[in-house]
């Protein structure tokens, strides 16, 4: 794969028509990098904090509104859900990011996708080695996370066979490639989800938004959130009005259902901690949902310390 240049910036003396964000201008060619080998940077952009106004307003140009007449309605457009306008602002971005965080980055089946593949070119020798401190045990009560850290002793154990089996299968790999002239589509099976991948994502800010609200979340897989926080930070300056919208009405948000809001005006505050969990057991029937219940009830203060 080739390397990435520390910040190629296309010259273009032409003038333009279409919107700027200058703050994504910033951040054109500009790798934020992630992880051991990856990164991510801001290929193209569509349209600015204006556009998403324009198109609420079904207006051409900036129109006779004040800024702040403009921020109040980026902010009433997040508020109540309303989509649309923001799906008229687009970004492109490169990554590069191990396999296994491509898999689950594919999931979120909004944007235009184009991959790196192993069946044209040759894969890397680059694998993710994990930093000590991220090296953690299976998370009781959650069949998707990590718990307390290992050992000293097993995460020094565990680096080690990492090394030695990346070593081992991209050996492997380049014997068939070079010795046997092996089909490349076959020879990359016995590399592991480890090795890494790149591709141009495409999507707009609104699928975007939601992308981040789910992988900047503290339940997301670590690798994950360090790719979703470094594109955080470019559409933080390059929609600045949308994105503090967005933070503070999804991504530092609460949202309680039918029974958690019924629980609190059937109940008085604050509860202390064993008669919460009681009570709130026995009212959902579910063990999930009353734990992560109690869990908003301790970050609103709700649940007494005695």
């Amino acid at each position: 794969m080739n390397e990435l240049p520390e910040r190629l910036i296309p010259e273009s003396p032409e003038p333009t028509l279409r919107s700027r964000s200058e703050g994504a201008e910033n951040w054109l060619y500009r790798p934020i990098t992630c992880l051991d080998h990856g990164f991510v940077y801001l290929v193209d952009y569509m349209g600015n904090d204006d556009a998403i106004v324009q198109a609420a307003r079904v207006s051409y140009g900036k129109g006779t509104k004040r800024v702040s007449e403009d921020r109040g309605l980026i902010r009433y457009l997040r508020r109540h859900s309303h989509t649309t306008p923001f799906e008229m602002v687009e970004f492109k971005f490169h990554c590069k990011m191990p396999i296994f965080v491509a898999r689950q980055w594919i999931r979120h089946r909004t944007a235009s996708v184009n991959e790196y593949s192993g069946r044209y070119s040759e894969m890397s020798n680059e694998f993710y080695v994990p930093e000590s401190s991220v090296l953690a045990k299976q998370a009781k009560g959650n069949r998707q996370g990590r718990g307390e850290s290992l050992t000293a002793e097993q995460q020094k154990r565990v680096l080690a066979l990492l090394k030695e089996d990346y070593d081992r299968s991209h050996g492997h790999y380049r014997e068939f490639i070079d010795d046997m002239d092996f089909a490349r589509e076959l020879a990359r099976i016995g590399l592991s989800v480890a090795n890494y991948t790149e591709w141009y994502w495409k999507i707009d800010l609104h699928n975007l938004m939601h992308f981040l609200r789910l992988r900047m979340d503290a339940h997301a897989q670590y690798e994950i959130r360090v790719f979703a926080d470094a594109m955080a930070r470019i559409l933080k300056d390059a929609v600045p009005i949308a994105f503090e919208a967005f933070e503070d009405y999804q991504l530092n948000s609460m949202q309680f259902s039918g029974l958690e809001t019924k629980f609190f005006e059937t109940h008085s505050w604050p509860m202390k901690p064993e008669a919460a969990e009681k009570e709130i057991l026995e009212a959902f029937k579910n063990k999930r949902e009353t734990q992560e219940f109690l869990e908003k009830l301790k970050k609103l203060n709700l649940i007494s310390s005695s």
